[in-house]
């Protein structure tokens, strides 16, 4: 496995670990031994997540997306390309998406208190 295969946006299927066999996509490149990949959850079951390189198979297909793009980024992109379709993948309900993107702004709101926190705890100190 080469990294300059992997490039951002590149979709790729799982073959290690409880994920294997599911499809992910590459949204960020760490170094050369690891990526971060995402299904994104609602749409493939791959949660958003480091990966060794190592246990990804790159496919033909690719999405146009940024750096550590969002979920729904992602999703949207995967309904440009018209991948869910022909993947025979799932597409959520709006309900379903509704649910899991609002989680993902919790977890991004609770992160932000949390530097607060350490950021005052220093300046404490």
């Amino acid at each position: 496995m080469h990294v300059a295969t992997l490039e951002v946006g590149r979709l790729c299927v799982k073959t290690a670990g409880r994920e294997a066999g599911r499809y992910c996509v590459v949204v960020k490149l760490i170094d050369n031994n690891f990526v971060l990949v995402t299904g994104p959850k609602v749409l493939t079951g791959v949660k958003r997540r480091k990966c060794n390189v190592e246990h990804l198979e790159p496919t033909q297909y690719s999405l146009k997306i940024k750096e550590d793009a969002s979920e729904k980024e992602v999703l949207e992109a995967y309904e440009k390309a018209g991948l869910i379709a022909k993947l025979n993948l799932k597409k959520p309900s709006p309900g379903e998406l509704k649910e899991a993107l609002g989680e993902e702004k919790e977890k991004k709101e609770e992160k932000k208190v949390k530097k607060e926190k350490t950021t005052k705890k220093k300046k404490a100190d």
